[in-house]
């Protein structure tokens, strides 16, 4: 809540109204994804009021989306593909409004994924998924050193060279390397962060890496709030 002082009448004497600040809608896509209520909080935390929805109208009408994800890829098109939301959120993003892809989120972007055979994904970023080398300890769970390839608005200040918190077999492979804006060794150099116009998105999990990653969710509200007006 805030104060906006008024002159309030002819006497000369002042009041308070009060106001209160217009927090911004971001909906969080609810296709049976396991860290969705982490991620809720996630947002709620630095300022977003939550949405969630798995209808695809809502999607396709949303100013601000964010797809989270955990587990396999078959599963997450299979999910996206029964609930009818896998062309609302291609629709979504050809809309240029801001969206966010968190792990599972990131790599659904992608047209292809090696896991589980071959399985399509969205197809809205070129490139593949694939496993990461043999030898490593997989899945890749855990803090790692995320570097910052390039700056982009929905990224804060210093964050290069921060720790953030992986859970991942997978790793995406785009065909346009212009798209990396971060990247993360384990075994193999590979994006954990990836940004093209109106979208970025990430490997790791922000809403399981402390402040740091707290910033990355306050970043992208704010960059996509911004982009909205």
């Amino acid at each position: 809540m805030g104060y906006d002082i008024l002159p309030s009448d002819s006497m000369g004497a002042r009041s308070l109204q009060r106001y209160e600040l217009t927090k911004p809608e971001v909906t969080i896509v609810d296709y049976g994804a396991g860290n969705l209520r982490s991620v809720e909080r996630a947002v709620e935390h630095v300022g977003g009021a939550v949405h969630i929805t798995s209808e695809p109208n809502a999607v396709r009408d949303a100013g601000i989306v964010v797809l989270p994800g955990v587990g396999a890829a078959a599963d997450t098109m299979r999910n996206l593909q029964d609930r009818r939301l896998a062309g609302p959120i291609r629709d979504y993003i050809a809309s240029g409004r801001p969206f966010m892809g968190v792990c599972m989120g990131l790599q659904a972007l992608m047209t292809v994924s090696e896991e589980g055979g071959l399985q399509r994904c969205l197809d809205v970023l070129p490139g593949s998924v694939v496993r990461l080398p043999e030898g490593l300890k997989v899945p890749h769970m855990g803090w790692n050193r995320v570097d910052v390839a390039r700056e982009h608005p929905a990224l804060p200040e210093a964050i290069s060279g921060q720790y953030f918190y992986f859970v991942h077999s997978y790793y995406a492979d785009p065909t346009e390397s212009s798209i990396v804006a971060g990247w993360t060794d384990y075994g193999v150099r590979f994006p954990s962060i990836v940004a093209k116009e109106n979208l970025i998105a990430t490997q790791f999990h922000p809403e399981k890496s402390g402040d740091v990653g707290l910033s990355i969710y306050a970043g992208f509200i704010k960059w996509a709030s911004n982009r909205a007006r």
